[in-house]
C-alpha cells in the first residue's frame, strides 16, 4: 500500500516528455511542484516511483540499485523514449540514477539537482551488509534544513535508513563513477551551496561535470536553500533554471 499522496503522476502534454526521477527514501510528491509547472508550459510528464520507496520502511532492505535502475527504465518505455528520448530530471539519488541511466538510453538530456557523486568518507561504508544483519535501519538524528517551510508537506520520507539499501546506494554509486565519461548528452546540474546532504566541500557537482562528456554543460548554484531544491526557497529559481534549459536542448514542437 502507497503512502497517501506519494503515488507517481503523469501529466500528458503535446511538448518534450520529462521524466521525473525522486530521491532515496522519498516519493514522487516531492518533484510534484517542479511536474506541475513543467505540465503547465504543455510539457508531457512522468514522476515515477522507486522501488520499495512510499510503502513502508520495512521494504527497503529487498530493493537493489538495479531495481532503481530498472524503474527508470520502464518509465523511459512508457513515455516511447525509443522513438522520443525524454528530458531525465533527477532529485538526490534520482539525478545519479538518471545520469547512470543517460549513458546507456537515448534521452534529449538529463537535469541533475542535488545529486551525490560518492558517499561521504565514513569508516562504516566496507561493512554495511554485514552491519545489516544486526543493525537494520540507521536513524537520522538531523531533520532535514529548510529556508522555507511553506512547501514542505510535499516532502515525504521514511523515518529512518535501511543499513541494507544505504549498501546499494554505496555500490552504485562506484558503477556511476565508472560510467560518468559515457554520458554525452546535454547536462544541466543544479546544486545548493548550503546543502548540508551534499556538501560544498565534498565537490559532488564538480567531479560530475568533470566526468561527464557532454557538449553542453551548464551548472547553477544556489544559496539559500537546503537539500530540498525543489521545494525549498530557491525552487522557483530550479522550476525556471529547467524551462530554459529544456527550450535549449529540446526540439521545437
Amino acid at each position: 500500500m502507497l503512502i497517501e499522496n506519494a503515488n507517481p503522476f503523469f501529466y500528458p502534454g503535446d511538448r518534450t516528455a520529462c521524466l521525473l526521477v525522486h530521491g532515496f527514501t522519498s516519493s514522487p510528491r516531492e518533484l510534484s511542484l517542479l511536474g506541475e509547472a513543467l505540465a503547465s508550459q504543455g510539457h508531457s510528464v512522468l514522476a515515477i516511483r522507486l522501488f520499495a520507496h512510499a510503502t513502508r520502511y520495512q521494504d527497503m532492505p529487498r530493493a537493489r540499485w538495479q531495481d532503481w535502475i530498472a524503474n527508470v527504465e520502464d518509465g523511459w518505455h512508457l513515455l516511447n523514449g525509443r522513438k522520443n528520448p525524454p528530458i531525465l530530471i533527477g532529485f538526490s539519488l534520482g539525478g545519479s540514477l538518471s545520469l547512470y541511466f543517460a549513458a546507456h538510453f537515448p534521452v534529449q538530456g538529463v537535469i541533475v539537482i542535488a545529486a551525490p557523486h560518492h558517499l561521504p568518507k565514513d569508516p562504516r561504508l566496507p561493512f554495511l551488509k554485514m552491519m545489516s544483519l544486526f543493525f537494520p535501519y540507521l536513524y537520522s538524528s538531523k531533520p532535514p534544513v529548510w529556508f522555507d517551510q511553506s512547501e514542505r508537506h510535499r516532502h515525504i520520507r521514511y523515518p529512518n535508513d535501511s543499513t541494507r539499501a544505504l549498501a546499494e546506494v554505496r555500490d552504485f554509486l562506484v558503477h556511476l563513477q565508472q560510467t560518468l565519461p559515457k554520458v554525452t548528452c546535454p547536462v544541466l546540474l543544479i546544486y545548493s551551496k548550503d546543502d548540508p546532504t551534499i556538501t560544498t566541500i565534498e565537490q559532488h557537482m564538480d567531479k560530475i561535470a568533470l566526468a561527464i562528456n557532454s557538449s553542453i554543460k551548464e551548472t547553477l548554484f544556489l544559496e539559500n536553500s537546503g537539500h530540498i531544491l525543489p521545494l525549498d526557497a530557491q525552487r522557483e529559481k530550479v522550476i525556471r533554471a529547467c524551462l530554459s534549459f529544456i527550450s535549449k536542448v529540446a526540439p521545437k514542437q
